[in-house]
């Protein structure tokens, strides 16, 4: 069996269907041999009944009979070929595996190996490496990991290890090299080459890193950018859909005042048409009676009593003369153009109110700081009111408190972004409100103007209203505003003032710097002997929809 084994090579023993040794194993009419339960299947799943090997036809299915004498001998081999493998695996070196560099030394089965010689141009597995690690004169060998074609580190020209880089040339050389062929080139050892080239490698996967993060960021970005497209998408139909909704319900009752106001209009011509139209018909009857007595009287033939008849007819009644009597049809333009007028006044007042709700996410807590305030301010405990108290306070006059002016800070100060507060000035025929630089000045006099880093606008008397920027300017205002709201866009370098309950825009500063911080300012007026005693509130923000 021994002989048979060397004779014998294991592909002689696979089955060409499983590629497996054969197990039950049958002969076909053509003579290859598969294994009983591959062809039968095979057959099984095809049209018809043909050799996997020569692919020859049969006209009909074969008849299938194990062949004993193939399958003692595949047993036989699969026994020895599973001795074999435990001797190999009880084997203290592990047996190289595909795509592994096996040892050069090994015979029979190579074992894997632990280092490549540059040197002898050989690599060894752990056992025939030994000499390399303990003779000296093979101690000096250059030991790398284990590579393939070792032969391709050797000069083709000179029989010599390559272990130069020619820089000029940009190519590998050895020791004869240099002296014959680039004597005069820059040539650097392998290694110093190698470190050069790592280090710019590493240089290259930072940059590759560097670009796959920002392009990562970028990507990020434009999620984050398409997240916030779909948010404010949303936001804005939401809010589409509350102004339509509005509108419809608004059209439909402008479109019933519309219709009303006309019909009134009809009706009122009707009456008068009806009362013309019985006033004429009283007239005709009044006529008629008069024709019928004057017709009687006419046809009398007694000559005495027709002239006695006639002196005693009364004289035709004194109608209204009616020539230049008409109904003149109503214009109804007027109710369209009105109609029209009140439907653009509601549509702008829709689309205000959705800014002002946007304006007010920006709200922020604000609260007075009284180390600020002027000592004729009195500053609720709070920090929400002040007012004019017309006596002056004994407070410490610190370099922060406004000592001429009636003025008072918030303790909250901004830089960037947007923020929104909200000021109630009922009762009031004085103020001032807006926000300022913290530079303000505190002492004496204050000028407030843009120049000077002021923002504000104010009521100088009942219903006068003022935006302060050195010369004042006069605002027009539809109705006396009762709470005031301020409004600051540092990106869009703007303050704006409204009218918090039309939702009307009063008048906007452009051009605000955003250096530094920039403060809530208040100033409550004079007293004016109770008449401008009412304080003003910070209030909170309703921002319910």
């Amino acid at each position: 069996m021994s002989a048979t084994s060397c004779l014998l090579t294991e592909d002689q023993f696979l089955c060409a269907i499983c590629l497996d040794v054969f197990t039950d194993p049958v002969a076909i009419p053509c003579g290859h041999n598969f294994c009983k339960k591959c062809i039968t299947e095979h057959w099984d799943i095809n049209d018809s009944c043909q050799c996997p090997v020569c692919k020859k036809v049969f006209s009909t299915r074969p008849e299938l009979h194990i062949n004993t004498f193939i399958s003692v001998m595949a047993a036989q081999f699969k026994q020895s070929a599973q001795q074999k493998a435990s001797s190999i695996s009880s084997s203290e070196e592990p047996v190289s595996k595909p795509g592994e560099v096996p040892c050069d030394v090994c015979t029979g089965t190579r074992a894997k190996a632990l280092k490549s010689c540059l040197v002898c141009l050989t690599s060894y597995c752990e056992t025939h490496l030994e000499p390399h690690l303990t003779a000296p004169s093979l101690k000096r060998h250059q030991l790398v990991d284990p590579v393939e074609n070792l032969e391709g580190r050797m000069c083709t020209k000179h029989n010599k290890l390559l272990e130069l880089f020619c820089k000029t040339d940009h190519m590998f050389v050895c020791m004869l090299c240099t002296v014959l062929d680039h004597k005069v080139h820059i040539v650097v050892p392998l290694e110093e080459e190698y470190e050069a080239k790592k280090a710019e490698l590493g240089r290259t996967e930072a940059g590759i890193q560097q670009k796959i993060q920002q392009k990562q960021q970028k990507i990020q970005e434009f999620n984050r950018s398409v997240e916030l497209s779909d948010e404010n998408a949303d936001g804005m139909i939401a809010q589409g859909v509350q102004i339509f909704t509005a509108l419809k319900e608004s059209g439909e009752r402008a479109q019933a005042e519309f219709t009303d106001s006309i019909k009134e209009k009809q009706r009122k011509t009707g009456e008068q048409a009806e009362g013309f139209v019985k006033e004429l018909e009283q007239e005709i009857s009044e006529l008629k009676k008069k024709s019928a007595e004057v017709e009687q009287i006419s046809h009398s033939e007694d000559h005495l009593q027709l002239l006695k008849s006639f002196q005693i007819l009364s004289p035709a009644p004194d109608f209204k003369d009616w020539t230049n009597v008409g109904i003149i049809p109503p214009s109804y333009e007027a109710n369209v153009d009105d109609a029209k007028e009140a439907l653009i006044e509601q549509v702008k007042k829709l689309f205000a109110e959705v800014k002002m709700k946007k304006i007010q996410q920006y709200a922020v807590d604000v609260t007075l700081d009284p180390d600020t305030a002027n000592p004729k301010l009195i500053v609720s405990d709070d920090g929400k009111q002040v007012q004019h108290c017309n006596m002056k306070q004994n407070l410490p006059d610190t370099p922060g408190r406004f000592d001429y002016c009636v003025n008072v800070l918030a303790r909250q100060g901004f830089s960037s972004g947007k923020f929104y507060f909200e000021v109630q000035v009922k009762g009031k025929i004085k103020w001032t409100i807006g926000v300022v630089r913290e530079s303000i000045s505190r002492k004496g006099h204050v000028q407030l103007s843009a120049e000077n880093g002021c923002w504000t606008i104010g009521m100088k008397n009942e219903n006068e209203y003022k935006a302060l920027n050195g010369t004042d300017v006069s605002l027009t205002l539809k109705s006396q505003p009762e709470k005031i709201g301020v409004f600051v866009d540092f990106e869009g370098r703007r303050v704006s003032f409204y009218d918090v309950d039309t939702a009307g825009h009063i008048c906007s500063f452009t051009g605000v710097s955003s250096a530094g911080k920039i403060f809530p300012f208040f100033n409550p007026g004079p007293n004016l002997g109770g008449k401008n005693s009412a304080p003003l509130i910070i209030s909170p923000v309703n921002q319910t929809e």
